[in-house]
């Protein structure tokens, strides 16, 4: 990093933003990359959401607190347990 970079904190976290000679040194390898481009803003919102073919539906549910953090702790995925757990007791 320059010198010249500003930083940033947020929280308990400290980022060092680029100077503009380095911003625009990594936009100069950014617009060279083969494989990258610019989304449109439509193309932006499409990409927004459930994957196209989803079949599930938001809803706003109130569960326990100690049924929540039973399921949160067992980590990553745990809103997907909930609805697993929901069908084997409610078959579909």
């Amino acid at each position: 990093m320059s010198k010249h970079a500003k930083t940033l904190k947020v929280k308990d976290l400290e980022l060092e933003l680029p100077d503009a000679d380095e911003e625009a040194r990594i936009n100069e390898g950014i617009a060279a990359d083969p494989d990258t481009f610019e989304v449109s803003d439509g193309q932006f919102k499409k990409m927004r959401g459930r994957p196209v073919g989803s079949h599930k539906t938001l809803v706003h549910i109130r569960l326990d607190n100690d049924v929540v953090e039973k399921f949160k702790a067992t980590g990553s995925g745990w809103q997907t347990r909930i609805n697993e757990a929901l069908k084997k007791v409610n078959p579909v």
